[in-house]
């Protein structure tokens, strides 16, 4: 898969977070810091949902020190569904029934046992299918639009 990683900064945590996309085969885009350019967390966050919306990347991983600033400037872009995620369980809720492309980590509060928790959830967990759950993002998909 074609995963985007961005980051306003280059940390313990976005190096772990690499490697292990890497070691389970993943082709990586990197962003700001990571890929060797000084830039900040909403140009990176732009710049990284802009790849996923438009098919440069099948989906994302963004990080910033809360996550917070990260998960709004990416939902600035149409076909973005950033969740900011703090354990396994949020990641997987993200997945099934918000259908979350692009996954945000707090460079703070993440641990790297539980930013790995996050990828096995994250990486392991379909998106829903069922009508309801298909109906809700098509509800975000017209919210979305001009």
């Amino acid at each position: 898969m074609k995963i985007a990683v961005g980051s306003d900064e280059r940390t313990h945590l976005t190096g772990a977070v690499i490697e292990d996309l890497r070691a389970r085969g993943h082709e990586l885009t990197l962003f700001g810091p990571l890929a060797g350019r000084e830039e900040d967390w909403p140009v990176v966050s732009r710049a990284l949902a802009e790849a996923v919306a438009g098919g440069a990347a099948d989906e994302g991983i963004l990080f910033c020190w809360t996550g917070t600033g990260a998960s709004i400037a990416a939902n600035k872009v149409p076909g973005i569904r950033a969740a900011l995620c703090r354990d396994a369980e949020t990641a997987r809720g993200a997945r099934i029934w918000n259908h979350a492309n692009v996954l945000v980590m707090s460079l703070r509060a993440t641990a790297e046992a539980i930013a790995k928790e996050i990828l096995d959830a994250w990486l392991q967990t379909p998106y829903s299918d069922d009508d309801w759950n298909l109906q809700q993002i098509e509800r975000i998909r017209e919210m979305e639009k001009p």
